[in-house]
């Protein structure tokens, strides 16, 4: 059995997957214990994941746990894994990795430095379906890749108190751009590799305490390929998820973010279908859609404890920082209003 500690019970995600492990002990992990600097988070957290709370930090690190999955707000994660590393555990990063590309130099180079291993936690890594088309794309067999496009989307307008939220606060995530953008982008790394360029523009619509809650991102490869990313945070309903258009067929995945899984669905509606030239008619994936996006954020909990027990990184530190890198580069596009290149270094500067 793996003992695991969390470190920051501020990431609502971690009561999914921890939840996962507690009711599910056939996947061999422990959460022995739980530290937060908010003591009523603490409290409440420790009590949901049926764990002790550590009050000390030390004292959880030195209590045998073999790893500790870090769930904190984003400002305090270099600090968290430098902390752990020392102690020599392996790390479970939640997202987006760090605010500024230091704090993501710091994490990968205290990961090797002190020889613990890490991984990011990235659900649409692991979800089926994404998988799905991944191995579509790297067959071959509907072409090229010649446009991607990914509509990722949440329904923070209509959430209670969202404002209010850490989420919002500059020091501790940025904005709810730097938080969510981080997961279609890194998708995007996933399937293709790094792009040479990004065009971004971002829009405050909705509530001014929740500034850049909309946002298109347009990427483009070295052999033209283009990826244009969506991001919508005051989406109420949605269906299509992700569109690629390959020279000889098509992609379609539905249901594959939180306002397309929120509402009923007609019968029968595919989730992930593909069309190849030369077929009378689409191909049905039978890998069905979630009914909840919660189930997609269960669906870690499995490939963590596999981690824990010796797999492969679902994404190492240096795709963290590759990913945080293109957030920040939407950033620098967005502010002024031109092409930014993935070698800016001015990326450093904010």
């Amino acid at each position: 059995m793996k003992k695991v500690g969390i470190l920051g019970l501020a990431h609502g995600h971690v009561f999914s997957f921890g939840n996962e492990w507690v009711n599910r002990p056939e996947l061999g992990v422990e959460i022995a214990g739980a530290w937060d600097r908010d003591e009523e988070r603490l409290r409440s957290g420790a009590e949901k994941l049926k764990t002790r709370a550590y009050t000390d930090i030390d004292a959880l690190l030195g209590s045998g746990i073999d790893a500790v999955v870090i769930t904190s707000e984003t400002a305090y994660h270099a600090d968290l894994v430098e902390k752990a590393a020392a102690a020599g555990k392996d790390v479970i990063l939640y997202k987006p990795m760090a605010l500024t590309m230091r704090d993501a130099d710091r994490i990968a180079q205290t990961v090797s430095k002190n020889g613990v291993r890490l991984t990011m936690g990235w659900q649409m890594r692991v979800d089926e379906q994404n998988r799905e088309i991944k191995r579509l794309i790297e067959s071959g067999e509907l072409g090229k890749v010649c446009l991607f496009r990914r509509r990722h989307c949440l329904s923070t307008h209509i959430w209670k108190d969202f404002e209010n939220t850490w989420h919002n606060d500059p020091k501790m995530n940025r904005d709810i751009f730097a938080d969510d953008s981080s997961h279609p982008f890194d998708l995007m790394l996933w399937l293709f590799g790094m792009p040479e360029s990004v065009v971004c523009e971002m829009s405050t619509v909705v509530n001014p305490k929740v500034p850049n809650d909309n946002a298109v991102a347009v990427f483009r490869y070295p052999d033209g390929k283009i990826c244009e990313i969506s991001l919508c945070f005051t989406c109420s309903a949605a269906e299509v998820t992700t569109e690629v258009y390959l020279s000889a067929g098509s992609i379609q995945q539905y249901f594959g973010d939180n306002p397309a899984c929120r509402l009923p669905r007609n019968e029968g509606m595919p989730a992930l279908k593909w069309y190849r030239e030369g077929d009378k008619s689409w191909t049905v994936s039978p890998i069905p859609a979630p009914k909840a996006h919660q189930e997609r954020l269960k669906a870690q909990a499995k490939p963590f404890a596999d981690f824990l027990y010796g797999a492969a990184p679902i994404a190492t530190a240096e795709e963290g920082r590759d990913c945080l890198r293109l957030v920040l580069m939407c950033y620098l596009s967005a502010r002024e209003g031109r092409r930014v290149y993935t070698d800016d270094e001015r990326v450093y500067q904010l």
